[in-house]
């Protein structure tokens, strides 16, 4: 890959092969499209979250139309009470399943995220707006850890008075979890640390910063140091493995190590950063990100030089060579996050 310091250097190829008319497509067979396996809500979500992001940078009619599609997948995606259908085929049919509460946080993050971005049209802030009233009824019905924390994270967009309070009542619930598993060494919200991480403590984070409560402050601040201490080695980010994960009293699983941890956990760097001003967190963030470029446990760069494209996982083997949508959503999330920051640390 060219030099990243610019996103017009980095290619983009991958991201649009793997979008279609009908959005992100879920798996590649390497760097090709796997249409037989459909597209996920998740992935649509977390696309739409890049491509604004994106857009924000590249005010491009390319990019602007990667918001259009995005922001259409979750419209059909949505159900009438609100929440959202996952998983469609690849004939746009989503086979009878019963809504996951993990998607329907990722779905609310992305809208809240799009509506309140100031770049964006009129008329895609006017569409999400009305697929998040539809989604609010639901917030305080939800019970997975996850998609609580994805919810805050997405409503501290929207800095509204209704909203603060569903924020302030669902981070006092992850206090809650928090109390029940902390013990001893383990400050944690559960028994062990699976997928997905970092938004716990990154949204207690946020949460703090609308509530100005100390206990949200300190269980995120808290639980984030716990979560470094398991994920970082010698100088380097090294996430929990999917294959057997970290139960309490245990060792961790050694691999395989997903891209969406390295952006997600430099998310919540990034949040205790601008809470709190410490520039530690900042470099935390950039080791996170350095991940994909080979500061990893195999010396080993994320990044197809072919497609612009992103390597599903680091292996024991190695690398596992396909390039998933959740997988090259991720990378551009935080390359052009990080890159945000370290363009305002130069004009300083």
């Amino acid at each position: 890959m060219t030099k990243d310091n610019n996103p017009k250097t980095l290619k983009t190829d991958h991201i649009f092969r793997m979008t279609d008319d009908t959005g992100m497509l879920q798996h590649s067979l390497y760097g090709i499209p796997n249409r037989s396996m459909g597209y996920t809500s998740d992935d649509n979500a977390r696309a739409l979250i890049m491509a604004v992001k994106f857009y924000g940078q590249r005010r491009e009619k390319p990019i602007e139309r990667l918001i259009t599609k995005y922001l259409s997948f979750l419209c059909y995606a949505q159900n009438p009470d609100g929440t959202f259908n996952n998983f469609m085929a690849y004939n746009r049919e989503f086979p009878k399943e019963e809504s996951s509460e993990d998607c329907f946080g990722r779905c609310l993050w992305a809208l809240c995220y799009a509506y309140s971005d100031p770049m964006i049209s009129q008329n895609v802030k006017k569409a999400a707006r009305v697929l998040i009233e539809k989604a609010l009824p639901n917030c305080m019905k939800l019970i997975s850890p996850r998609a609580i924390a994805y919810v805050i994270i997405g409503l501290k967009c929207l800095n509204q008075e209704k909203t603060n309070t569903y924020i302030a009542t669902l981070a006092d619930t992850l206090t809650d979890h928090y109390a029940h598993y902390k013990d001893g060494e383990w400050h944690w919200f559960e028994d062990s640390l699976t997928y997905c991480n970092a938004t716990l403590p990154w949204a207690m984070i946020a949460a703090y910063c609308v509530t100005k409560v100390e206990q949200h402050r300190q269980v995120g601040f808290e639980s984030l140091k716990f979560l470094e201490s398991k994920t970082f080695r010698n100088g380097y980010f090294k996430p929990i493995g999917c294959k057997g994960w970290l139960y309490k009293g245990n060792d961790p699983a050694e691999f395989d190590e997903q891209p969406v941890e390295a952006c997600e956990t430099m998310l919540a760097f990034l949040e205790a950063y601008g809470s709190s001003g410490n520039k530690d967190y900042l470099e935390r963030a950039k080791t996170c990100y350095s991940w994909y470029r080979g500061k990893n446990s195999k010396g080993l760069s994320l990044i197809d030089n072919e497609t612009g494209g992103c390597y599903d996982a680091i292996t024991a083997e190695g690398l596992n060579l396909n390039q998933g949508a959740e997988s090259i959503v991720s990378f551009w999330i935080a390359y052009l996050e990080i890159k945000k920051y370290e363009n305002k640390e130069k004009q300083k």
